[in-house]
This record gives structure tokens, sequence and C-alpha cells, in this order.
């Protein structure tokens, strides 16, 4: 039995190690239809302090509410060029920035629709398993509203998946414990 960590038990800093090439911050590509919208924020230690070395995967239907994955079926259209998906590592700071389109609604678990989001995951020095959130957008009240997933959350915790709207961009911060920690879902 070694006393010291080995590769596979301990995690990172290894995310710019031969990922780069996988990294976007524009996760809808120009040409792609849709509203725009310019998410940037911090990825926030419990000291309150930036995560220099996290790496942050959005995974999202287009503007119509399809996905580029074979397992959806649904009958709408789905643009050449259109992935849904970015890697955005984040600086010295912890800061990230991305563009994309807002999504479309996309069907619920059981029946009805969600609300546009994005699904995020959080990866990062010492976690072994990431981390699942989402951002719903701040114009869209009456969809989240009626957004099922977005009700498992208690109501005091909701404003943790929901950007603040600064002009033309939204700013929201990934806030991994303590005060205003976001909410994360187990999967």
């Amino acid at each position: 039995m070694s006393l010291f960590a080995s590769g596979n038990q301990t995690v990172g800093p290894y995310l710019h190690i031969g990922l780069d090439w996988l990294n976007t911050r524009d996760i809808a590509g120009k040409g792609i239809k849709g509203e725009r919208a310019v998410v940037s924020g911090r990825l926030i230690d419990g000291d309150g302090n930036g995560v220099n070395d996290g790496l942050i995967e959005i995974w999202q239907a287009n503007a119509e509410g399809k996905y580029a994955h074979p397992e959806d079926a649904q009958k709408k259209p789905l643009e050449k060029g259109w992935r849904g998906f970015g890697r955005i590592p984040t600086d010295a700071k912890g800061g990230f920035r991305f563009t994309t389109v807002k999504p479309g609604r996309v069907p619920g678990p059981v029946s009805g629709l969600q609300a546009p989001h994005l699904v995020v995951s959080v990866f990062m020095r010492g976690m072994l398993k990431h981390l699942a959130t989402r951002i719903y957008f701040p114009d869209e009240a009456a969809a989240n509203a009626e957004d099922p997933i977005l009700k498992l959350v208690p109501a005091a915790r909701r404003a943790t998946l929901i950007p603040k709207a600064n002009g033309k961009s939204l700013e929201w911060n990934i806030v991994l414990q303590g005060k205003n920690e976001t909410v994360f879902f187990d999967y």
C-alpha cells in the first residue's frame, strides 16, 4: 500500500493537459438561429476565491428545443453545424465567459415542457465526481414557474440557478459551498 496518492486517486489539475482542443467559448457558432446570450461569471470555492483550473461544460438544446443527440427523436429542425456543447476553462481568477443562443423548451421527464435552460457540469481539482447544475433564464418567469426540475428546488434556493441580467449579458457565479451555494443535482 502506497502512502502517496496516485493519479487515479486524485483529480487535477489536469484539465488543460490534452483537452485544450475541445474548448469553445462560442457554443452556437456563426449563422445559428436564435436569441444570442452571453454568460459570464466565476467558479468560486468555499473561501470565496476563484478556482483557477476549473472546467465548465455546457450541454443544451437549440432554439427550437432539439438536442444534437441521436436519442432526441423530436421532429424539430436541427441546423447543420449545431453541436449544443461547449467546454470553457476558468481563468486565473476563476472567471469564465461563453456565448450561445437561448434554447427552446424541451419535453419534461414525465410530461409537459421544461423551461429554457442550459445543463452545466463543473470539473475541478480535488473532485472525483463532477457537479451537475443548470442555468435558467431570468426573462422566462412563467416557464420557470412550471418547470418540473426547478420545482424540485426549494423556492429560497432557486435564485442560484438564475443569472442576473446585466445589459445584454447574463452574470452567473457557481458557488461551490457556503452562503449562496449553487444548487447541484444528483445524477
